[in-house]
Formats: C-alpha cells, structure tokens, sequence
C-alpha cells in the first residue's frame, strides 16, 4: 500500500529543500543545459507545475490562460503524479507535448516529485495543430489561433532517448534529495528545547551502543514519560524512529567505502541484529541495504 506524508509535511520539506545551494545550483544547471522548465512540487499541489518558470513553453503559457484548457492541463498533472508514484513516469497531454513527473521518497513515504516536460518527440505538424485547435473549440476555449500556432511551432522536440536521458538525470537527482530529506528530519532546524537539542547530542553521542529510552531520558533529567511526548512533538518523531534514522545515515557514510562489509556497517552503526538492521534500513531508506549499495557505487562510476 502507498504510503504518504501528509502535505503539510511534504510542503515544509519541499520549502527546506529549495532554500538548500545544492538544489538551487541544480535547479540553474538543469535549466541552462536543457532549456526546460523544473519544478520541485510536494504531494497533492494544485497549482501549475511551471508556472512562471523562465523555460516555460510559451504555448502552455497561452493555453492555461483560459478555464477549461488549464482544467485538462491540472487533470494530466494528476494524472502524471498519480501514475508517478513508485517511479518516474511520463504522458501526454491533448496537444502531443510530454510531461514527466519523478517521485521523492523518504523511507516509504513519497514527499514530492521533481516535474520537466512540455517538449514534443517530434517536430510540430499542420496536421496536430488542427487537431489541438479542435479540441480548444470544442471547450469553448478563446485564444488568438495565429498566436497560438506560432507557439506551438517554437515547441521544444527532443528524440525520445534525449528525453530519457534528460527524465533518467532528474531520476538520479530525486534520489539524492531522498537522501537530502532524510537528513533534514533527522536535523530538523525548528527551534526546539535546550533538553531536546541535549537529547540529540546524547543520541549522536551514544548511537553506537545499545542505549533506551530511560537512558536517555535521564541523561535530560526527565522522567520517561514526560521525555517520550517532548521528543515526539519537537521532532515529529519517537525516539525509536529518531535513532534508527540517526543509525541509518551513519551506515549509510560508511557504506560509501567500497570496501565497508555491509554487516560491519550496521553493527558500528549500532544495530544489535541483522535482521532488525535489514528491516529498519529497508523501512528508512525505501531499499534493502544492498541495493542501496549497489545503486550509489554504480552510480559514481558513470
């Protein structure tokens, strides 16, 4: 079963990701080489993806002027992020233009899609845009025609294989701001309690060894009780989720050694079994640990 965030917590993850230099020098990169619009939109956004993007397609810009051809533009994002939700996907809209959404995962909750698109896989013909322009009649649609055909005609087209390379490099991006998220839970930076940031420091600290709740909470001078709900709502997270999170990015950076034993990982890291260490990475990461490894040493090869 798909599990997701609610939006509010993927548009306040989605706002920290933005701000982020990494993602910003991504973002201008992708543009300038590419010359298509990027969008980085949490779940359940109801807005246009490229909405004032500088690479918009000028005539999605025209045609999203008017109600009823913004509504089929609105109903193929849906669409798009629906069919989008395991892994990156591609459609097109009414007019022939392709619009790709590739889904951000923290664990097994999706938080976001990274969105490009509004490019043809072949060069404009008379013949589409007669049959384009039907369809905006139909909807009752007013719009300059000569304006719009001169759009469309400027269209950007790619091979198909161009695009999927374009589609395969945001894919890889997607993965690395999955990674991005995880850390950020794990550091979240709203203000919180000196005993909670003592807490995180101890957890930090400790991880490595087989420490509890008690141990924790009493390290803060707190009862267990009153510790476990404080916890909880600075950080969003239990202490058990907080520390496995904490454990996994560590064996996650030391998986970055080539030669690192995944199972020595796990234990420096502070896991006491195997199998609850495969369980709960599999959990955090949306992956087992080997295919985690394997994906990101295959990765820095290319």
């Amino acid at each position: 079963m798909e599990a997701t965030k609610p939006t509010r917590y993927s548009q306040t993850l989605v706002g920290q990701l933005r701000t982020l230099q990494i993602y910003r020098d991504y973002e201008k990169a992708f543009r300038d080489t590419t010359g298509l619009p990027l969008s980085l939109r949490p779940t359940d956004a109801f807005d246009r993806p490229h909405h004032d993007d500088p690479n918009e397609n000028p005539f999605c810009t025209l045609i999203a002027q008017t109600n009823q051809s913004c509504a089929a533009c609105l109903q193929l994002q849906r669409k798009v992020e629906e069919a989008a939700k395991s892994d990156s996907k591609t459609l097109k809209c009414f007019a022939g233009l392709c619009e790709s959404a590739v889904p951000i995962r923290v664990g097994e909750n999706l938080i976001a899609f990274l969105q490009t698109g509004q490019i043809l896989l072949h060069e404009p013909t008379k013949a589409q845009f007669t049959q384009t322009t039907r369809q905006l009649l139909k909807w009752g649609t007013q719009v300059d025609l000569k304006q719009l055909e001169e759009a469309y005609f400027q269209s950007r087209v790619l091979t198909k294989q161009q695009y999927e390379s374009i589609v395969r490099l945001l894919t890889i991006f997607a993965q690395h701001l999955s990674s991005l998220s995880n850390q950020l839970t794990v550091r979240d930076q709203m203000a919180e309690s000196p005993t909670v940031t003592k807490a995180r420091a101890y957890i930090t600290k400790h991880q490595d060894e087989a420490i509890s709740l008690n141990q924790v909470a009493q390290a803060v001078n707190m009862s267990a009780f009153y510790f476990c709900k404080t916890f909880k709502k600075s950080t969003g997270l239990t202490f058990t989720d907080y520390l496995a999170r904490v454990r996994i990015e560590k064996v996650k950076n030391l998986l970055l050694n080539p030669h690192k034993r995944i199972s020595e990982a796990a234990y420096e890291a502070g896991f006491q079994s195997l199998s609850q260490f495969n369980r709960v990475f599999r959990k955090v990461a949306g992956e087992a640990p080997t295919a985690y490894r394997e994906r990101i040493h295959t990765t820095s090869m290319h």
